[in-house]
């Protein structure tokens, strides 16, 4: 192939905003008993991924534990994780976490050159930036790439306010600019925004628990965690071909799961890790310290959980 059809073949396959829809979930990081990456398990698990008929797949979100990760180790983490999932329709998203905008300016082109589909930009919340900061931080990562960004909104852990308005007017001057919108709840909040920006793309987090609500109010996906990837995408699937009442009584199940998981980002984590590990997709359950230990509930949760979804997990 010569260098003028490369080119044309490698904008045909950019991203649009408009691609980003769907099951997303966000690559967990498995470790081996001493701490380190178990490279390994993290290329199965994303073969894995591969087989459960999600949109996206997106590395170096919270449920990457990207925080515990020095930048040889995300490095190394990004080439495996472009080229694994290289030869399959999932789009391929990296969260941009750098706190320092002329850093995070750097990973975003760097990603882009890697081969990202897509970003989620995490903005800068360590000691308080101010919301004009932040606006700037954001703004200079859109400005530096052509591909999606998806700009997180994650109040609860981050401690940062942005309102709908402050979204919008970024939206309307960088086209690249969509959203992955997880306050607690995230319904009234999206809709406002979606009411500014009719047209805006949503994503939702925060393991799904509203999923439902906002894909009812415009959202266009979830991006939870990956130990469960089939039971969203089943959900998801019902919901797309108008099964709402066998999709909700689906959610409803479990939601009755998630909603105790969730009352702590690091027990989750920990949780979703341990599921990996006993369905057999990663060799070690274990999380880099600071962690979440889980109680005796949490593992009678687990072993009931795999007992309640087990036809969905087995592929039934």
């Amino acid at each position: 192939m010569n260098a003028s059809l490369a080119e044309d073949n490698l904008m045909t396959n950019v991203k649009k905003p408009a691609d980003l829809f769907g099951i997303n979930p966000i690559a967990a990081m498995p470790f081996n008993q001493q701490g380190e990456i178990d490279l390994v398990s993290f290329k199965s698990m994303l073969e894995h991924l591969a087989t459960t008929a999600c949109h996206g797949v997106t590395l170096f979100g919270i449920a990457s534990e990207f925080y515990k990760l020095n930048d040889a180790e995300k490095q190394q983490l990004t080439e495996i994780f472009i080229s694994t999932l290289a030869d399959t329709n999932i789009y391929r998203c990296i969260s941009v976490t750098e706190h320092s905008t002329e850093l995070a300016v750097k990973k975003a082109k760097m990603y882009q050159q890697s081969g990202a589909d897509c970003l989620m930009l995490l903005p800068p919340f360590f000691l308080k930036p101010d919301n004009a900061q932040i606006k700037e931080h954001i703004c200079s990562v859109l400005a530096a790439v052509d591909i999606p960004v998806l700009v997180q909104y994650a109040p609860t852990e981050t401690g940062l306010p942005i309102t709908p308005q402050e979204m919008q007017s970024m939206s309307a001057q960088y086209t690249n600019c969509v959203f992955k919108i997880e306050c607690n709840p995230p319904v009234d909040y999206t809709k406002e925004l979606l009411a500014l920006k009719p047209d805006a793309v949503v994503l939702n987090g925060y393991a799904g628990l509203y999923m439902l609500d906002m894909l009812k109010v415009g959202g266009k996906g979830v991006m939870p965690g990956c130990s469960f990837t089939e039971i969203y995408v089943a959900i998801y699937n019902m919901w797309c071909a108008g099964e709402v009442t066998k999709a909700q009584a689906l959610h409803s199940k479990l939601f009755e799961y998630i909603s105790h998981w969730m009352k702590h980002c690091e027990r989750i984590i920990q949780v979703e890790k341990t599921i990996l590990y006993k369905r057999g997709i990663i060799a070690n359950d274990y999380c880099r310290k600071p962690g979440f230990s889980l109680t005796e509930e949490d593992e009678l949760l687990i072993t009931g959980f795999l007992q309640d979804f087990d036809d969905i997990l087995q592929g039934a």
